[in-house]
């Protein structure tokens, strides 16, 4: 049942448009008639917002004239929408119940329509609070994982990535409040994210398209991670967190907290990270080695996947000026990272033939990173971001938001103490966000958005040409209730622009893997020479032609949904969606070497003439086009009560899909160590030349019509005030029309978690099943299906009025072999064994 609620204000016109003084007031409760404190009121469409106080009453004051919709929001209670009629007259009070819910409603703040789990007609899932921290892990993709239709690209605990409902990489923008995170994560499964878990206050996660909010990049999904690193007031809150776990030895310090006076306000974060290799349950299999791992590998009473370590750290500072009615702050961050990258060492075929002097390298790999034959990543980000919010007295608009940010990213990649490959990225973005007022009962904003991003890579494995690519976008969303019917609607046009003015096209040696009866190890001088010039800066020999490129796209996306709440705790949500990608650079221009996938990738610019006696690649670079999805999401849920659920099935079909496709043919890939330091460029007849031969498989980006359709699943059952049963579930069928699977497709999932919620103590257990996956592409090799058993207990108590928690948590109780079929590394890097980490985390 709608409340009603009039309030008298004097009439608006123009700048005038706020009468100061009026206000709605109200109290707010749950069913059994207890006030709920700290519910969120929000007159929607005007920016006008307040929190309620320890007797659930709250006020709102300087309303506009007109229809609205208060919208009350608090974590356990379902949301509550009501409209108001806001008129000439008096201040007026009424009251309003919420009802319980057990699945958390936590809202989208980044976008300008409403989104949130239970209410929007786009899936949406938040990790927040508690949650947040039990589900942390090192990397971003380990984090989210536990989140419906979400799972993990699990590259070794180093460097994974959110895979959303099949779909990764270049289709699932990861932000960092709201702007692109700004590093390489996208361009291969060995780059780790640069943004951090452990300083976050949520992060967001739109399963789906989400080009309207962010652009083409999000054609698959967006994770956005959250924190107050450009803080919006100035009360002294903060918090710090101490955690170590036995699997790699990890040493975790975090911290952030937010503080000032009158109109400043100040925010600091910092973090500290350091692990050891991992422990799995099993010996990894490493390709060309028949010999005892344990031998080799065995650490303790488990083995250890070589090269996982990581060292890691970060600080951030950020200052607001508070106005009356908004902010502007600007925040600086510096993020380090060193870690191994697994699988990357080129010494790896001739595991049976180390000595004790192989054990003492490894050893100064554990202490230093450095390693003649493994290979880790060096990465430093510096991050700039300015946000702001303000007031507007206008006939159109109501308010202003923005977020203006640039980043300066380097990732090295270090052999034998050099930099054998060095990526970097200048990232520069702008969005600007016009909040309207209502319209004929429409509320929503026009947004502006540019983004220029400045791409190179130096070195043996630099397979992507240095490329510049900008964008720039108009994009319009609009939502209006219609009774019991919320219509949301959106479009955006984008400009893009990608140019690269020096693509090589090298000659490369094509051969089928039965045809490869040479030893590796006879190469001549010429090819000695060649490979080195190539090594020393990325500039090519006689044998390299060099292309310019230069395409322009058009993107557009159109969106429409609606969410119906066709009985009393119960709502139906729809959303159509037609989205444009423009592609990469690394899709369209690579051609070289990647070891992070132990492939040699090859752009789709370049067309593979294969006939029974020759085969040579040519150049086209005409015929390049967007790749279009259409999608349709199903939502049904149940918002109220003691048991809640979300229904959801999804259908996508995307033409013109960019991926790599196998093409029958291998080539030869070679690696020098360290050969530009200390002479090592001037190699004696009779001495070892440092360098070890790939033979890599021969991938090509092709283009194909796909579909990609599948179900998620969650429900909740409140069995009474302390516990309360959550299952879930998710599957994803991703096909080519023509026949044939998308590679490293995630398996169905299925699982439940038991939790126990006191004053002081709450504990969780987590079962999930991980099913078999049999739907392969090509080369691909079947996972097999496997359980995990984790728990999490956490105690709450005060010392000196300042509120602090222990906890444990267990992971993969059952020391269970896990391998991970999203994984390029599921062979040789299997999910951690038994773990068991400790923590203690202190408020103030």
């Amino acid at each position: 049942m709608k409340l009603y609620t009039a309030v008298a204000i004097s009439s608006i016109l123009g700048a005038s448009n706020f009468a100061h003084g009026q206000t709605i007031e109200g109290k707010v409760t749950n069913a059994q008639g207890t006030p709920v404190a700290g519910a969120v009121v929000v007159l929607e469409g005007t920016g006008k917002q307040t929190t309620t106080d320890r007797t659930g009453s709250f006020t709102l004051t300087s309303l506009p004239t007109g229809d609205g919709a208060l919208h009350i929001s608090a974590q356990g209670y379902a949301h509550l929408h009501s409209d108001v009629q806001v008129i000439e007259g008096g201040t007026v009070s009424d009251s309003f119940t919420l009802t319980p819910s057990p699945i958390e409603v936590i809202d989208i703040v980044s976008t300008p329509l409403h989104l949130s789990v239970m209410e929007s007609s786009v899936p949406v899932s938040v990790l927040a609070g508690e949650t947040l921290r039990r589900e942390q892990a090192a990397t971003l993709g380990d984090t989210l994982e536990g989140v419906v239709g979400v799972h993990s690209s699990a590259h070794a605990n180093v460097a994974s990535t959110p895979v959303i409902r099949g779909l990764s990489g270049p289709r699932v923008l990861i932000a960092q409040n709201g702007l692109d995170v700004g590093d390489v994560s996208r361009v291969g499964p060995d780059h780790a994210v640069g943004s951090e878990a452990s300083t976050a206050e949520k992060i967001e996660v739109l399963r789906g398209p989400a080009t309207l909010f962010y652009g083409s990049g999000a054609i698959g999904g967006v994770v956005n991670v959250v924190d107050n690193r450009v803080p919006t007031d100035n009360t002294t809150r903060g918090e710090w967190r101490l955690e170590t776990s036995t699997v790699d030895d990890k040493k975790l310090g975090a911290f952030n907290g937010t503080f000032g006076g009158d109109n400043f306000a100040f925010y600091v974060d910092g973090y500290m990270r350091e692990t050891e290799d991992y422990e799995v349950p099993v010996a990894p299999e490493l390709e060309g080695d028949d010999h005892d791992h344990e031998d080799e590998h065995e650490h303790g009473s488990d083995y250890v996947v070589e090269n996982s370590a990581e060292e890691s750290s970060g600080f951030t500072f950020g200052a607001s000026y508070l106005l009356d009615d908004g902010f502007v702050g600007l925040s600086v961050e510096q993020f380090n990272r060193e870690y191994g990258i697994p699988g990357h060492s080129h010494g790896e075929e001739e595991h049976d033939d180390h000595d004790e002097d192989h054990e003492d390298d490894h050893d100064e790999h554990e202490d230093e990173h450095e390693h003649d034959e493994n290979v880790f990543a060096d990465l430093e980000q510096t991050r700039i971001q300015g946000k702001g919010s303000l007031k507007l007295n206008s006939d159109v608009f109501n308010r202003v938001n923005f977020v203006i940010g640039h980043s300066d990213y380097e990732h090295s990649e270090i052999e034998g103490g050099v930099a054998g490959t060095t990526f970097e990225t200048v990232s520069n973005e702008v969005k600007i966000d016009l909040f309207h007022n209502t319209f004929a009962g429409w509320d929503g904003a026009v947004s502006l958005h540019y983004k220029d991003n400045e791409f190179s890579a130096i070195g043996s494995e630099a397979f992507a040409p240095p490329s510049d690519t900008s964008m720039l976008a108009l994009a319009v969303m609009e939502e209006r209730r219609f009774g019991d019917v919320l219509i949301q609607l959106g479009a955006r046009i984008e400009k893009v622009s990608l140019e690269a003015d020096s693509v090589p096209f090298p000659e490369v040696e094509l051969h089928h893997h039965d045809e490869d009866d040479h030893d590796h190890d006879e190469h001549d001088d010429d090819h000695d020479d060649d490979h080195d010039e190539h090594d020393d800066d990325h500039d090519h020999d006689e044998h390299t032609e060099l292309l310019a490129a230069d395409y322009d796209f058009t993107p557009i996306s159109f969106s429409a949904g609606l969410v119906w709440d066709f009985t009393e705790g119960y709502n139906l949500g729809v959303s159509v969606s037609r989205s444009e990608r423009a592609p990469s650079a690394a899709e369209l221009l690579s051609f070289g070497p990647h070891i992070g996938t132990r492939t040699y990738e090859v752009g789709a610019v370049f067309e593979l003439h294969d006939d029974e006696d020759h085969a040579e690649f040519e150049s086209h670079l005409d015929g390049i086009s967007e790749e279009v999805s259409q999608n349709i999401d199903l939502t049904l849920r149940k918002t109220q009560g003691d048991f809640g659920f979300i229904l959801n099935a999804f259908y996508n079909r995307v033409d013109d899909y960019y991926f790599q496709e196998f093409s029958g043919y291998y080539v030869e890939a070679a690696h020098d160590h360290g050969h530009e330091e200390e002479g090592h460029d001037d190699h004696d007849e009779g001495e070892e030349h440092d360098e070890h031969v790939d033979e890599l498989p021969l991938y090509v980006f092709t283009t194909e019509d796909v579909v990609l359709h599948g179900f998620e699943v969650q429900a909740a059952l409140q069995h009474n005030a302390n516990f309360k049963t959550t299952v879930f579930g998710d599957y994803v069928k991703a096909r080519l029309r023509d026949g044939g699977n998308l590679p490293r497709t995630s398996p169905m999932r299925f699982g439940a978690t038991f939790s126990y919620q006191a004053e002081q103590l709450s504990a969780h257990l987590d079962v999930t099943r991980y099913a078999e996956q049999n739907d392969v592409a090509e080369r691909e090799t079947s996972t097999d299906g496997y359980t995990l058993v984790d728990v999490s207990v956490n105690y709450d108590f005060d010392v000196q009025g300042y509120p602090m928690s222990v906890y444990f948590r267990g992971n993969n109780l059952t020391d269970t072999e896990a391998r991970v079929h999203t994984s390029f590394l599921k062979d040789i890097a299997p999910r951690p064994g038994r773990n068991l980490s400790f923590g203690v985390t202190g408020y103030f």
